[in-house]
Order: C-alpha cells, then sequence, then structure tokens
C-alpha cells in the first residue's frame, strides 16, 4: 500500500478537533491537533501526536506542559487558524486556566503536565497527566475524510 491509500483509510476515522497550547517564557504557541486520545483513567492520561517538524515539538518538550481545547462546530475558523491555513496574525482572546492558554468556549479545556514522551515513526507522542479541566454544552467540530463536518442527528440514542 502507498502512503496515499493509507492517508485515505485514516481519514475514513470520523475524529474531533483540538487545538493544543502551550506557553514557554512569554511566547504562546497553538496548533490544531485531530490526533489525540484518551490513554487511562487512573491515572487521567491522555496523548496528542505531533509532527516531528512541527514547532509545537519543542514548545511542549521545554514547556513540560500543555493544554488541549476540543472546538465546538462554530469554532472552524480556529481550527484552520491553528493549523495554519489562515496567514494573517490574530490576536487570540484566551481563555486562561492553570496559566495555560486555551480557547475560549471550546467544549472542554484541560491543562496537563507532561508525563512521556514517544517517538513514534514522523511523530513524537505527547503523554499528559490531565490536571483540570473544565466541560461545557455545544456541538462538537468534526473532521471526516479531510473535511470538516456537521453531526446530522445530535439526539441521544438509549
Amino acid at each position: 500500500m502507498d502512503d496515499r491509500m493509507f492517508r485515505n483509510a485514516m481519514g475514513k476515522f470520523t475524529t474531533g478537533v483540538t487545538v493544543v497550547t502551550t506557553k514557554l517564557g512569554e511566547e504562546i504557541h497553538g496548533m490544531t491537533a485531530n490526533a489525540f486520545m484518551s490513554v487511562s483513567l487512573n491515572p487521567k492520561l491522555v496523548v496528542v501526536s505531533v509532527d516531528h517538524k512541527a514547532t509545537m515539538k519543542r514548545y511542549i518538550s521545554n514547556s513540560g506542559k500543555f493544554a488541549i481545547s476540543f472546538l465546538k462546530q462554530e469554532q472552524k475558523d480556529l481550527s484552520a487558524y491553528f493549523a495554519g491555513q489562515i496567514e494573517e496574525t490574530r490576536d487570540i482572546d484566551f481563555y486562561w486556566f492553570h496559566e495555560l492558554p486555551t480557547i475560549k468556549g471550546a467544549l472542554v479545556n484541560m491543562v496537563c503536565d507532561l508525563q512521556d514522551v514517544i517517538d513514534a515513526g514522523d511523530h513524537t507522542l505527547f503523554i499528559g497527566k490531565v490536571t483540570d479541566l473544565v466541560i461545557r454544552e455545544g456541538d462538537p467540530l468534526a473532521f471526516y475524510e479531510g473535511k470538516y463536518r456537521e453531526l446530522g442527528n445530535n439526539e441521544r440514542v438509549k
């Protein structure tokens, strides 16, 4: 199988969209990531996958902590901005949570202490121990086949 076939197959897995943020000294850095998952309930661990070439790798490695914001449907523009798809520089009005910048109004804001770092292929897996979180209501921003998607029927199945 070639790289394109593998990438197309992975695009069939619907994911939520997150923005990972951290602060190093006075510098704030953020990136959009859909390669995120929970790992453990006890202790509470999550993992985010960052390309070896991404600037975020250095920021998380050196700061030792990071935040993750689960985006709402109406936050598509923030996803595009932190993915580098919008060229303009913006002043982001962050929600400061335990001294880390997070996306204001996101479904979830969580802060993590860096627990472990694992190199895996062309990415680095940052395992974070969740130290606190905030949950809000709303519909998630979803990503499927390389495009943003809205959930069709948001009614809960009983």
